[in-house]
């Protein structure tokens, strides 16, 4: 039994806003990431640097997954705010 959809999509004007938010932000934590790989990869002994009593790669790694929280909570604010902007009807 098909109760059809749970609400009306239509054209989504914002969708060439979002889609260019969603590569920028894609780009900066690919770039912030590549040098964690790099870092790992060329000089892995600068990773047991102590800060703040971790070491870097602790350090590093939380502060990847922060980052990502970050620009998640960033995109998610953006696109509503264009969303509103561009899809009111009339």
């Amino acid at each position: 039994m098909s109760h059809g959809p749970a609400s009306e999509w239509g054209k989504d004007a914002a969708a060439a806003i979002k889609g260019r938010i969603g590569a920028w932000l894609f780009a900066i934590y690919t770039v912030i990431y590549a040098g964690f790989v790099l870092i790992n990869v060329l000089a892995p002994d600068v990773m047991d640097t102590v800060l703040g009593g971790q070491n870097l790669a602790t350090v590093y790694g939380m502060g990847l997954i922060v980052l990502a929280l970050i620009l998640g909570i960033f995109y998610n604010r953006r696109c509503s705010e264009a969303e509103d902007r561009l899809n009111k009807e009339g």
